[in-house]
C-alpha cells in the first residue's frame, strides 16, 4: 500500500501561481511512477503531468506546458506541481496518483494509488 497526501491547494487571482506538494508513505518512493490529475466538477478525471521513477522523464498535458512544472525529490518522498500563470480554467481538485509497475504513467486507469485530492480555486 501507498499513502499519498496531497496539500498546497488554496485559492488564487488569475495570472498567480501556486505549488502542491504529495508526500508518499508505506513503500520505496524511487520505485514509484507519480502523476497530478484534476477534476473539474461534471467533468471526468485528466492527468495533468506525469514524472517517471527517476525523475529524467515527464510528461505534460498540452494545456499546463509552459506553466506548470512537476518534480519530485525521492530523498524526501515527495512529488511537486508548480503551477504559474493560472488560469480560471485550471480551477479543479488536484490529486496526486502513484504507479509501481511503469517506469512513467501517463492514463488514470494505470494509476492504483490516489490522494484524498486538494481544491484549487482560480478566479478571475
Amino acid at each position: 500500500q501507498v499513502q499519498l497526501v496531497e496539500s498546497g491547494g488554496g485559492l488564487v487571482q488569475a495570472g498567480g501561481s501556486l505549488r502542491l506538494s504529495c508526500a508518499a508513505s508505506g513503500r520505496t518512493f524511487g520505485g514509484l511512477a507519480m502523476g497530478w490529475f484534476r477534476q473539474a466538477p461534471g467533468k471526468e478525471r485528466e492527468v495533468v503531468a506525469a514524472i517517471s521513477r527517476s525523475g529524467s522523464s515527464t510528461y505534460y498535458r498540452d494545456s499546463v506546458k509552459g506553466r506548470f512544472t512537476i518534480s519530485r525529490d525521492n530523498a524526501k518522498n515527495t512529488v511537486y506541481l508548480q503551477m504559474s500563470s493560472l488560469k480560471p480554467e485550471d480551477t479543479a481538485v488536484y490529486y496526486c496518483a502513484a504507479e509501481s509497475q511503469r517506469t512513467l504513467a501517463i492514463r488514470t486507469d494505470e494509476y492504483d494509488f490516489w490522494g484524498q485530492g486538494t481544491q484549487v480555486t482560480v478566479s478571475s
